[in-house]
């Protein structure tokens, strides 16, 4: 079993699984349109012109809209699950992996605030089919949180009566982050995650490592 580490792989070059480049700097240019108008009241020509390139261009690579809205959310809703395994997977005590997997997911989503906001508040503007898929990566992103419950629970580690409620309310703090988070504000990306690291041991009943 791999140790528990903070995974930040990725970050340096967000969007780099996508190809080609042309592709990329579509998808690049949609994150900050939906992020700053939202879904509906963005245009194909407002996607192109942010990539500096024609309407027409965007066909090529995206058949609609919300084809570029989905491939957004799926990648990072791919991360989130990649994010949380890696944690609920790692060596150490239930409240190392639960502090690994909330720093983690907190730092993502301060770091990439921008695209998290679209990744995590536009689900509702995919169809059903895209957005049945995009439920299925939440669910297991819930897993991972869950099952690091449980084993906190079962070792003693953890006073948790609600186990469902508290994965939610878990997932939930780290998510809003992306909603508030200002990168010209006093906390890094890294502070934000420990903070809320703490106070989710504190949640559970736990004590932060050290304690």
């Amino acid at each position: 079993m791999a140790a528990a580490k903070d995974d930040s792989a990725g970050e340096d070059r967000p969007w780099g699984e996508v190809a080609p480049e042309a592709a990329r700097r579509l998808l690049i240019a949609a994150v900050d349109a939906f992020a700053e108008r939202g879904y509906h009241a963005t245009t194909t020509r407002d996607i192109a012109g942010r990539a500096g390139m024609s309407p027409a261009a965007l066909y090529i690579h995206y058949k609609t809209k919300e084809e570029l809205l989905y491939r957004i959310s799926r990648i990072g809703h791919e991360k989130a699950v990649e994010i949380l395994r890696t944690a609920a997977e790692g060596e150490g005590g239930a409240a190392e992996r639960l502090a690994c997997a909330v720093r983690s997911f907190v730092r993502w989503h301060a770091g990439q605030h921008t695209t998290a906001r679209v990744v995590q508040y536009e689900l509702d503007a995919l169809g059903a089919e895209s957005r049945a898929e995009i439920v299925t990566l939440r669910r297991q992103a819930d897993a991972q949180v869950r099952v690091i419950l449980d084993d906190g629970v079962a070792a003693g580690e953890f006073d948790v009566p609600d186990i469902p409620g508290t994965t939610l309310a878990v997932l939930s703090l780290c998510i809003d982050v992306a909603r508030w988070f200002n990168a010209a504000g006093r906390r890094t990306p890294d502070e934000v995650g420990t903070l809320y690291a703490d106070l989710v041991l504190r949640m559970v009943g736990a004590k932060p490592a050290g304690g």
